[in-house]
This record gives structure tokens, sequence and C-alpha cells, in this order.
């Protein structure tokens, strides 16, 4: 079974061909990235615009690239929540389209769950683990017990972990996006030139709740406040401080749930799963008996590929949608215990 799988929940705009939800013969990303540099974030307006512009192109070089034809896709994916409204509805309609003018089954993918299945694609592993979604929108701890059960425990409050890399770098001047760019200068840096806190939220139902408003202040308002008083002021060392403090608040509620739920697999999905220091960190769970999987660089971002591996799996259960489904902003099917 050959899935065209579309993505376009924000600034990428990706289309891939997947064969039997493993084989990716195909994962076009055309990224938006260097058209919203000087603006230092997403400009909803300017993605969805460039996503009418570029999808008809993105999903002919996937389907190009894959070695087959139109006409031998065999069902089409799209991503239709959470995401910017006004992207999401360019993939949309054009899926809804593509999948009627081929005859063939029409499903929509929720984008936190694709990138939660992400590296079932390339490294399956059994079901329950714990998963970590962290992106520039979302940050979510939850026990996984199928491809489509997920039970949250735990969210970001404020601000989701690669908006406070992305808010960071741009206070500082230091590039777009943040993410990489902290990474990059990371390494070159000291983390214990700057003690930053690392907020915890207290309170019963808000044992795996993180904050990340507090440390992204403390960064960019209070750093003399926790500057050790020797180490150079430098972009490097901030860079290196601000990141491990940001990683250590995650690391310590993904220890936590584990102690707590027994689960003995982790696996990590998102844009910021690609970061050097919480790959390291996760992996170094391996020495405590625990199974750790990613997905490779090229599925950590958002892309087609994910779309259409987890559409794969619905579509073997029978699941499809009618041309009277439309996209969502919001991420309501993912509220605690539901």
């Amino acid at each position: 079974m050959y899935v065209l799988g579309i993505e376009t929940s924000c600034d990428e705009c990706s289309a891939a061909i997947v064969e039997d939800g493993r084989n990716i013969l195909s994962n076009v990303v055309a990224t938006q990235i260097e058209l919203h540099k000087p603006y230092e974030g997403v400009v909803p307006e300017l993605a969805s615009r460039l996503h009418t512009e570029w999808i008809d192109q993105v999903v002919l070089a996937a389907i190009n690239q894959a070695g087959i034809t139109k006409e031998d896709i065999d069902a089409v994916a799209v991503t239709n929540r959470p995401g910017l409204l006004g992207s999401l509805l360019v993939g949309v309609n054009f899926a809804k389209g593509l999948a009627a003018s081929l005859d063939v089954p029409f499903i929509t993918i929720d984008h936190i769950r694709a990138h939660l299945y992400a590296s079932q694609i390339e490294n399956p592993q059994e079901y329950p683990y714990l998963g970590i979604l962290v992106s520039g929108g979302h940050t979510v701890i939850c026990k996984v017990k199928g491809y489509d059960e997920v039970e949250v425990m735990g969210t970001t409050i404020d601000d989701a972990i690669g908006e406070a890399f992305d808010k960071v770098a741009k206070h500082y001047g230091l590039g777009y996006p943040g993410g990489v760019v902290i990474d990059r200068l990371s390494k070159n840096g000291n983390n214990k030139a700057f003690l930053f806190p690392g907020p915890t939220i207290n309170g019963e139902g808000h044992e795996y709740d993180i904050s990340y408003s507090g440390l992204k202040t403390a960064v960019i308002n209070q750093l003399d406040k926790f500057w050790d008083g020797e180490s150079e002021k430098s972009q490097e060392n901030i860079a290196a401080s601000f990141q491990r403090a940001a990683v250590n608040v995650l690391m310590k509620r993904i220890r936590l749930a584990l102690k707590d739920t027994g689960l003995k697999r982790v696996s990590a999905g998102g844009g910021v799963a690609a970061n050097s220091l919480l790959r390291s960190e996760l992996k170094a769970l391996e020495k405590g008996g625990y199974s750790v999987t990613f997905p490779s660089l090229k599925l950590c971002t958002d892309n087609g590929a994910m779309i259409a591996g987890l559409a794969y799996r619905y579509l073997q259960d029978g699941v499809r949608d009618d041309f009277n489904v439309t996209a969502s902003a919001r991420v309501s099917a993912f509220k605690k215990n539901q």
C-alpha cells in the first residue's frame, strides 16, 4: 500500500510516500525558515501563502522521487490538527481534492500523535512506552499505550521548550531558529557559568507538568543574578547554561514519570528531540535498563513521512474520513486522562 502523507501544520511544506507503513520511498520537505528569518519567528499569513504556492510542486516531487505515478497512490493522509489554521487548511483542502480525483481513501492525522509515532516507523518498539513530544509548540509527557491510545501525564503550562529556545535566542540576537543556534553555541560554552533556576510546579495533578516561563525570564531579564561571577558573559556560556537548565527541567519530570509508571521504554519526537544534550541525557537512561528510541533527525522536524506512517495503521484498521472533516488549530483531543 502506497500512502501519500501531507504535512502543512506550520512552516514546513512536506509530502512523502510510505510503502506499507515502514518503507519511506520519499520525504520531501520544503522549509520556509529563510523567509521567516527576518521576523525571527513564523508569520502565519506568510506561511499559509507559501504553502499554497508550494504544495503542488512538493507533492509532485514526492511522487516522482518515490518512483511511482499518481495513479499508484492507495490513500491520501494529511495533518488536520493542531497548528496554524491557515496552513492546515491548505493541506487539508489539497488532500481532499487529490483523494477525490483518485477515488482513494482520505484520512486526517493528528500532528501530535504523528510525532509520538515517528520513531516507530524506523525503530518499532512494543507498547506501552513513555512518549516525549518536544517542539516549538508543544511539550508533552505521556503514556503511549497504542498508536491511537495516548494518556497525557504532563504538559507545559506556559511556553513550550522550543518556544523558550526561540525567545532566548531572539533576545540575544543569536539567530533563528533558536534551538539549532543555541545547541551549536552550547558546544563551546560553560554550562555552569550561569546557574539558572529549574522551575517546578506543585499541587495534586501537576506532578509531571513543566514551566519554562520563569527560566526564560531569568535568562533574559535576570542574567547577573545567576552569574557565577567569574566566567565570561559570552553567548556560548549563556547558551550552554540555558540549554542545560531547560533539559534538566524536562529530564526531572521524565525520570519521575518513569519511576511512577514502571515503564521501561521511552521514545521522544518533535523538533527539539534533535537537540544533542537532550538526546544524550535520554540515551543515558539506558544505563538504568531503559530502552530509548528517537526518530532519525529527518523525522524529528515536521514531515510527511510520519503522517503517512501513522495513517497506514489507521487504514489497516478500516478507519477513513469523509470530506466533511476540516482543520482545527486546537489540541482538544489531548486532555488529561482522555
